[in-house]
């Protein structure tokens, strides 16, 4: 995971550095599923060339609860090669928290669900496949969830997407 890292900051650094302008975002919008720590859809909408509109709508579960939230980004695209660009935003989700019913003391325990309120960034790469309507990207999506946990959480939101572009 830390080699992940290193690569994903190095490629940021080099794109910081790259004076080059050339239009990234070459389609109207793209759809897809995100895979890591929660499944889900994303959509993409582009704005211009270099601005979009994200959202995203995951599920989360394990042995403990489950969780579902719906996230809105807004992102800034920076050009690092042909057909590859790297990009970072910022926005927020709202969603629910359920910690799963458990045996205490043999005793059935139910909890309530719960609201989830956030504040999220996002910073990642993206590569559009040549002469496909494809696309990859690999993000990190931290965010503070200041209602339900009060806690920021920086590493387990790491993503992979594969949209289709149209």
């Amino acid at each position: 995971m830390r080699k992940i890292f290193l690569a994903v900051g190095g490629m940021l650094m080099f794109g910081a550095l790259s004076n080059k302008a050339v239009a990234q975002l070459d389609n109207k919008g793209a759809i897809g599923g995100r895979f890591g720590s929660a499944q889900g859809i994303t959509y993409r909408h582009t704005l211009n060339s270099n601005h979009a509109l994200e959202g995203i709508m995951s599920i989360q579960s394990n042995s403990d609860f489950r969780r579902f939230r719906v996230v809105g980004l807004y992102e800034i695209y920076k050009p690092l090669a042909t057909g590859l660009n790297w990009y970072y935003g910022f926005g927020g989700s709202i969603g629910s928290y359920k910690e799963k019913d458990k045996i205490i003391n043999g005793q059935r325990q139910s909890f309530d669900s719960h609201l989830n309120l956030s504040i999220d960034g996002i910073v990642g790469i993206e590569y559009n496949i040549p002469q496909a309507p494809f696309q990859i990207s690999l993000d990190v999506k931290p965010y503070f969830d200041f209602l339900n946990e009060s806690s920021l959480k920086i590493f387990d939101p790491i993503g992979f997407s594969v949209r289709y572009k149209f």
